[in-house]
């Protein structure tokens, strides 16, 4: 999978000038992870709004979804709130899990951060499969995160700590 990465770097190379093209950058990257990666069904971005409290539906491919998360709440939250990655096997056994597909059992969040380490969003993945994510698919994802933080945000470090549930 190491090639999914260096596609990743093509799309987000050369995008970092304008919100616009880190859009369209964003969008291509969700478009070739849910054509690529097997047995997902959501796969997407939460940006940060400008308060720095709440994450914002962006680019995403799969069923419609929630268009608000606040930092406090579920998984995107926490990864969020932390800035580490956080892969639950079980959402219905999260305690805050926020349900916008009932078909979806496991989710893999990504924290994407900026030059300052502040979060700039997250990279969501659903799957309708009990335990999907496996360590290396995390560390595969904490990759793509850190490529992604580095080409459009301009992140000299991703912290890739994970938060397994």
């Amino acid at each position: 999978m190491v090639e999914l990465v260096d596609q990743i770097a093509t799309l987000v190379a050369n995008s970092s000038h304008s919100e616009l093209r880190r859009i369209g950058a964003l969008a291509n990257v969700a478009a070739l992870l849910y054509e690529r990666v097997e047995r997902i069904n959501w796969v997407g971005f939460y940006l940060t709004d400008e308060g720095g409290k709440m994450l914002l539906l962006g680019p995403f491919q799969g069923k419609v979804a929630c268009t608000e998360i606040p930092f406090e709440r579920g998984v995107c939250g926490q990864a969020a709130r932390t800035g580490r990655s956080v892969r639950v096997e079980d959402v219905h056994e999260f305690a805050d899990h926020i349900v916008c597909d009932a078909e979806s059992r496991s989710e893999l969040v990504i924290p994407l951060m900026d030059k300052d380490h502040n979060v700039v969003g997250v990279l969501d993945i659903d799957s309708p499969y009990l335990a999907r994510f496996s360590e290396e698919d995390e560390e595969l994802f904490n990759a793509v995160g850190r490529c992604i933080s580095t080409s459009l945000y301009g992140a000299m470090y991703q912290n890739n700590k994970s938060n397994t549930q």
